[in-house]
């Protein structure tokens, strides 16, 4: 039942929260400029982007990293990621798009996969980081600062979407979607699971940043994965739009974040027992740099 009645649910859908008092609410996925449908998701997308450039820069000095330096690096990173995140999509639906090979580009229209822009963007930070001589972990604990913010923007792009909910459930939060032909259905709101975890974990990464108790640089990457692939494996089974391995009925993103669960925990795991002087952290290096270089034009002068 549940799969015949997904194909009637459309972007206009009417959405309610029956357990939330009863909340109703309509609001629109797009608005027309000059003719063309822009997607809420799309604008809320940019906005994280430019809050997540904004919040990186005033905090980057807390890990060593010069504004100019991150704000270069996003340059490059913001494209590539959604690039990749738009290539690990197709990659998992390809023979959806070899019949319509015009699709592939239409951005538009939807489908772009965060661990898709996460790996693209790794990968971009990494090469970055080794052109401008930047310890790539402590530019990566800075970048997830500014990741986090967005994602739990973005998914609000999924509630206006009326997209990537879960399963039919009776749960108390649970989320009514009403089709123009007065079918609904209730489901999981997903959306709001994965945001209000990524906001919980955002506030523990400020909460260590503020009280100065990140001990190594890549801490808060490691972190980050640990957090966000726990909710995610858990998120991602209850989801009705997941993308599949081909041939088999393992869902790509499920699969991913269990690994990422096992591999940072024992990297973390690790860590907490090797010792992490202060002076090893490259904020604290990057402070010192210029006490030296004055002490050597001290003694060059004398």
């Amino acid at each position: 039942m549940f799969p015949i009645l997904v194909q009637t649910i459309q972007r206009d859908s009417s959405i309610s929260f029956p357990g939330l008092g009863n909340l109703f609410l309509d609001p629109p996925s797009y608005f027309t400029v000059f003719g063309r449908n822009i997607y809420f998701y799309g604008v809320l997308i940019a906005i994280g982007f430019i809050s997540a450039l904004l919040f990186c820069s005033h905090v980057s000095s807390r890990f060593g990293i010069k504004g100019d330096d991150f704000t270069d690096m996003m340059l490059w990173l913001i494209p590539l990621s959604i690039l990749g995140a738009r290539c690990y999509y197709v990659l998992f639906r390809l023979d959806e798009y070899l019949q319509q090979p015009s699709k592939i580009i239409a951005v538009w229209e939807g489908g772009l996969a965060i661990y898709g822009g996460i790996i693209a963007g790794v990968l971009t930070a990494l090469v970055f980081c080794r052109r401008r001589k930047i310890p790539p972990t402590a530019m990566l604990d800075l970048a997830i600062m500014g990741l986090m913010p967005g994602q739990i923007l973005g998914r609000w792009g999924n509630f206006l979407n009326r997209e990537a909910f879960g399963a039919e459930t009776e749960i108390f939060c649970r989320m009514g979607l009403t089709a123009p032909d007065g079918t609904t259905i209730f489901v999981h709101p997903t959306f709001l699971y994965e945001s209000l975890w990524n906001l919980i974990g955002f506030l523990v990464l400020l909460i260590l940043l503020y009280r100065g108790l990140r001990r190594y640089d890549g801490q808060f990457t490691l972190l980050y994965y640990f957090w966000y692939g726990l909710g995610r494996s858990w998120i991602e089974g209850l989801r009705t739009d997941s993308l599949y391995i081909p041939g088999t009925g393992i869902r790509v993103s499920q699969a991913l974040s269990l690994a990422l669960v096992v591999i940072t925990l024992v990297l973390l795991l690790i860590q907490s027992r090797r010792p992490h002087p202060p002076e090893a952290l490259y904020v604290n290096r990057a402070a010192a740099a210029p006490h030296a270089e004055d002490g050597q034009d001290e003694t060059t002068t004398n």
